[in-house]
């Protein structure tokens, strides 16, 4: 069942992230659904564990990334997140990448789902593989239809990994745009995986929106606490990875080190 009531404004909340290997039809992929489903598994239980208030499962092994999952890709993130979601109690939400938003609120439907992050929402970027253009319309529009206004729509402005196409768009104007445009919540990065969310970006953004705030990228034990200190929320990945490797499972050690860090 949905429950999305931990992502509100004042609630100081952690999102952890459950970064699939590389899934089957990608050039990663190994050729062992079992263990793909084990490590993400596995993955979910530590960040349960550990305190998260959810987790999110997305497909980050499968770079280089298109802007919507093959059928392949699609049904082995549905068959993942849905063992994951009879195992773990938290809520879980699902990112597509790297902008597949009918994916993942067709999965998050089928397993009962809080929440979807959806990357690209307001804004025309760059990336490697292309222009990826805004959706906001036709998520929302797909959302209704869907019977599924109960998942929250955590929306990336400006996201990391890409470049705007007209860079003369403030921050502050997508955010007012990804607000009235109906997400849930805002999500604002640093550059690039792992490099912090500038403190200034936070405040910048926090002045112009009522809704939910996170940090998403570059958390990690030395900064959670400055960065919720403006922030409602944080979603943390690599940070907690064994050995700093993103491919490597998720560490109970560093998990339950960073959930410490922001309650001490």
């Amino acid at each position: 069942m949905s429950n999305s009531s931990f992502i509100a404004r004042g609630k100081q909340f952690v999102i952890g992230m459950v970064h699939c290997l590389p899934l089957p039809g990608t050039p990663g992929f190994c050729g062992d659904m079992q263990k793909i489903i084990d490590q993400a598994v596995n993955d979910a239980l530590v960040l349960e564990e550990a305190g998260m208030d959810a987790i999110i499962i997305e497909n980050m092994g499968d770079n280089p990334f298109g802007v919507v999952l093959d059928t392949e890709q699609a049904c082995a993130l549905a068959a993942i997140s849905a063992i994951i979601a009879q195992k773990v109690k938290i809520p879980i939400g699902i990112d597509a990448a790297m902008n597949d938003y009918k994916t993942s609120l067709s999965i998050a439907k089928a397993v009962g789902g809080s929440f979807v992050r959806i990357p690209v929402f307001v804004d025309t970027v760059e990336f490697f593989g292309g222009i990826i253009t805004p959706c906001a319309r036709e998520a929302m529009i797909f959302r209704k239809n869907l019977q599924a206004e109960d998942i929250k729509i955590l929306a990336d402005i400006q996201v990391k990994h890409t470049h705007m196409v007209l860079p003369h768009v403030s921050i502050e104007d997508s955010a007012k745009a990804a607000e009235s445009c109906g997400a849930d919540a805002i999500i604002v990065t640093g550059t690039h995986i792992g490099v912090e969310t500038p403190i200034d970006i936070i405040k910048r953004v926090r002045n112009v929106t009522k809704l939910p705030l996170i940090a998403g990228s570059g958390v990690k034990t030395s900064n959670i606490k400055e960065q919720l200190s403006i922030a409602d929320g944080a979603i943390v990945g690599s940070s907690l990875k064994e050995g700093g490797i993103i491919e490597n499972p998720v560490s109970l050690k560093l998990s339950s080190e960073l959930i410490n860090a922001l309650k001490g």
